[in-house]
């Protein structure tokens, strides 16, 4: 029993000392050096949905469709506040991205 407490505790110690590093890491290619990110979220358009967001972001939700998104991504546009996108408009956009990284 000793020897599963001790090596819990090593393997808890060194993912503590990991996972910071590790979470930098992450944070770092979606942010714009200002803190300006160009974040979408799949949402829904109903009421609690609506509260929801205002209340984590301060300001109603603006959706965008994955044409606008595509292009918010190649004239570097970024805003203060995630952008909502809908369930399908965020299917178009997954398939967009993956067709082209397949070519690159």
């Amino acid at each position: 029993m000793n020897r599963l407490t001790l090596s819990a505790a090593v393997l808890t110690l060194a993912a503590s000392a990991a996972l910071p590093a590790l979470a930098h890491q992450h944070a770092l290619p979606g942010r714009a050096p200002d803190g300006a990110q160009r974040v979408v979220m799949i949402c829904e358009q109903d009421a609690a949905t609506r509260a929801a967001y205002r209340r984590d972001f301060g300001t109603r939700p603006v959706f965008v469709t994955a044409d606008q998104a595509l292009q918010a991504r190649a004239t570097g546009e970024t805003w203060s506040a995630p952008r909502c996108m809908s369930a399908r408009e965020h299917a178009r956009l997954v398939s967009t991205l993956t067709s082209y990284a397949a070519v690159r």
